[in-house]
């Protein structure tokens, strides 16, 4: 028998092992018996509770004395009839508005309750006791002299040595913590300094074997001219050999002097160059001991696996792809237009231009916005023969406002276009018809993208946060990708077709292997709003654009933040992002265009769209440009900006 039940509460009854003992009446009417053994030996004494045991028992006590309305320590304790106490203002509110106990709900007025005394001692009792408990030793002190304690003359003196010594010892524990605080604090400060001289160091013997490098290359190059100099005027001249030394001490004169006109000439040119370079000294800097580091991490791998590995004419690599940076970013300082085309559309006020694309050659590019329409024009024409008005070679009308065209990297006359219904588009321009229409997208699409390596395949990404794979075989979608966001730009990577970096809402860039689509492969974070575009440099090297007016650099192969681009401005239009093997370029809301050297944070150059608008009344500020292009391994590139007019740029010095 363990409980038994009544009334639905639970009421605890013995068990045989634990009844009560005896009653005193039953046991004194016993007959005295002689014990047959001696009495056993009395139990241990029981050692005192612990004080974990008391402060478990006092905070026992302690929920005991809660009023069980405010769940405070009872305040002018009052008994009711059936047995509970409360606080006096709290019952007495209670019993305003109900008639009946808190507690047990029997029938109550305020006739039914009484104070408490013998309670208020006790929470009396236990409130001096916390205070007590919670008083520091100095205020009991500070207590017992103002209640008139009598201390004697030397009690006080000895309590006033105590506390000297206390203080003392106080005051030089402090000092002895102080100093080792102190004592670490310059420790740490030591090694990171040392660190950074190491690292300096290092950084300075990069510069040294770079320097005599460069000076011993140098000096083979002089030699190697002067040679090829000295071969040919020994061909030309059959003089003896006291002239032949005489006119080679002539001509070495006059080869100085033509040396130093040519200086004289470049001139200009190299301290063109030189002030480039003093004005992105520091991001040139950070570039070339990346890239130092680097390769020596590289060369030391390598000898610790073949010891007999040497650095090849004492030029390190990390210096050789620096001189290519420096030289390429030094090469180019502005951006001139060599043409301009005018297609504006006057049947539409609308001329946003939202997508520029290359054919396959560089021979072709096509255009598309919100005018419904894809216009191909010849880039030779366009370039050569200037006209007022240039017309497109091929006009394909479509339904819907285009947002992105992809032209496929193997069959020159196909290309692909995403729409505001959601629709991919598969076109011939040489029929001037669809080959292929998606419709699987809910909303809005926005970017299209053929795969370089397998040219029947193709992705989209739509306002549907659905990212669908293509194949130009079949009808319906091969490969879908649910994510959390809208999808603003997709991109194949140029050396899979398996990789595809996704830009979203989100304000990451989401990485996907399409063998395994459970999760993606990388999630870049960086971006503080949402991702427009992204476009891959090489098979390694990742670009993304925001419009938190920045791009990104990515290493999508070690999962790793490169560099961060800014100057442009871009806050919430799509402002069009193109690369090549050394440039990014990108539009601005300040109807300009900037290029960036892929090295360098800052821009390399940049250009302002005309500003003679046909309308004086139009607001010059809400123009912006909308798309670029590079052609391939070239300096020059397509831009287009939010009226319709499209320029051809080149890079130059």
């Amino acid at each position: 028998m363990g409980e038994s039940s009544i009334g639905g509460a639970l009421v605890p009854t013995a068990t045989k092992s634990e009844q009560p003992p005896s009653s005193p009446e039953s046991t004194a009417s016993l007959p005295p018996q002689t014990a047959p053994f001696p009495p056993p030996p009395s139990p241990p004494p029981q050692e005192p509770p612990s004080l974990a045991e008391k402060e478990a028992a006092e905070a026992d006590m302690d929920k005991d004395t809660l009023c069980p309305i405010c769940m405070q320590i009872i305040k002018d304790a009052f008994l009711t009839a059936c047995g509970h106490s409360f606080c006096y203002m709290c019952i007495l509110t209670h019993l305003r508005n109900k008639s009946d106990c808190p507690c047990c709900s029997h029938f109550l007025t305020d006739n039914h309750i009484f104070p408490n005394f013998l309670l208020n001692k006790l929470l009396k009792k236990t409130s001096a006791r916390q205070l007590a408990r919670t008083t520091s030793p100095v205020k009991h002190l500070c207590q017992a002299v103002q209640q008139g304690c009598e201390v004697s003359v030397k009690e006080l003196d000895g309590l006033l040595s105590l506390l000297v010594d206390n203080k003392r010892k106080m005051e030089q524990e402090e000092a002895e913590t102080n100093m080792r605080t102190l004592l670490d604090f310059l420790n740490c400060l030591r090694k990171q300094k040392l660190e950074e001289l190491n690292e300096i160091q290092t950084d300075l013997q990069y510069v040294k074997e770079d320097i005599t490098a460069v000076e011993k290359r140098s000096i083979e190059l002089y030699r190697a001219n002067l040679q090829g100099w000295m071969d040919s005027a020994s061909s030309q001249n059959k003089v003896d050999v006291k002239a032949q030394s005489g006119s080679q001490g002539f001509r070495s004169k006059d080869a100085y002097r033509g040396s130093d006109s040519a200086y004289d000439t470049n001139s200009g040119l190299a301290v063109a160059r030189k002030r480039r370079v003093h004005a992105q000294f520091n991001d040139l800097q950070q570039y070339y001991l990346q890239k130092r580091r680097h390769w020596t991490k590289q060369f030391h791998k390598q000898e610790d696996k073949d010891p007999n590995a040497t650095n090849r004419d004492g030029y390190n690599p990390g210096l050789e792809d620096f001189q290519s940076v420096l030289t390429t970013f030094t090469r180019y300082s502005r951006l001139r237009v060599i043409a301009e085309l005018n297609h504006g559309d006057i049947f539409h006020s609308a001329n946003i231009v939202l997508s520029i694309e290359f054919d396959c050659d560089d021979e072709l590019f096509a255009t598309a916005g919100v005018s419904r329409r894809i216009k191909v024009f010849e880039f030779s024409s366009a370039v050569n023969e200037p006209a007022d008005v240039h017309c497109p070679v091929v006009e394909m009308s479509t339904r819907s406002k285009l947002t992105c065209l992809s032209w496929n990297k193997y069959t020159r006359n196909h290309i692909a276009s995403s729409d505001y219904d959601g629709i991919v588009t598969v076109w011939d321009i040489t029929t001037q018809q669809s080959l292929m229409e998606y419709e699987d997208h809910e909303k809005r699409a926005w970017s299209v993208d053929f795969s370089r390596t397998e040219p029947s395949m193709l992705v989209s990404g739509s306002d549907d946060c659905k990212v669908k794979v293509w194949c130009t075989k079949q009808e319906a979608s091969v490969l879908n990708i649910d994510m959390k966001a809208n999808i603003c730009s997709v991109k194949y990577n140029p050396g899979s077709s398996v990789h595809v970096a996704v830009g979203s809402v989100d304000h990451h860039i989401h990485y996907y292997d399409l063998r395994n689509i459970s999760q993606p492969l990388y999630v870049f974070g960086g971006h503080k709003k949402a991702v427009s575009y992204v476009k891959f440099l090489s098979n390694n090297e990742l670009a993304s654009a925001s419009t938190d007016s920045t791009l990104r650099l990515w290493d999508v192969k070690e999962n790793l933040p490169l560099r961060t681009f800014r100057g442009h401005t871009n806050e919430k239009n799509f402002v069009g992002l193109a690369v090549n093997n050394e440039y990014i370029a990108c539009g601005s809301e300040t109807n300009e265009v900037f290029v960036y050297h892929k090295a360098i944070s800052k821009p390399a150059a940049w250009h302002r769209f005309g500003s003679d608008m046909a309308d004086a009344n139009e607001d010059v500020g809400s123009y912006f440009t909308s798309a670029v292009c590079w052609k391939s391994d070239s300096p020059t590139m397509l831009t287009a900006n939010s009226q319709g007019t499209i320029k051809v740029l080149v890079l130059a010095a």
